[in-house]
């Protein structure tokens, strides 16, 4: 479909979907071309493209809270009884997503 399609039928601006478009494609996950017969298409099989990768192109590593990441800050490291938590539940999501595949949801769908 044509990506003004594709913004419509998802309620966003074409703008909006031409920069995820563009990310993804830096990223190595979309084959772009343009023209009559050009369109977007995925740069490798769908199950060889996980959650993680996408979300991670659009957004930059996955961090839930400062704490959590390798350069954190916090002054209360040692004794905060979130940071275990937080720790947790990133590790969480991040195994989640890069267990989630492109081939995996299209089935569902």
């Amino acid at each position: 479909a044509a990506t003004s399609k594709v913004a419509q039928a998802q309620h966003i601006p074409p703008s909006f979907l031409a920069k995820i478009i563009s990310q993804l494609s830096i990223a190595g996950l979309l084959h772009t071309s343009r023209g009559a017969r050009g369109g977007v298409t995925l740069a490798r099989e769908p199950k060889d493209i996980t959650l993680l990768e996408v979300v991670e192109a659009i957004d930059g590593p996955i961090m839930l809270n400062e704490c959590v990441g390798a350069n954190a800050t916090c002054t209360f490291d040692k004794d905060c009884p979130l940071r275990p938590v937080w720790c947790d539940a990133q590790e969480e999501l991040v195994n989640r997503l890069r267990g989630t595949n492109f081939e995996q949801l299209m089935a569902q769908n």
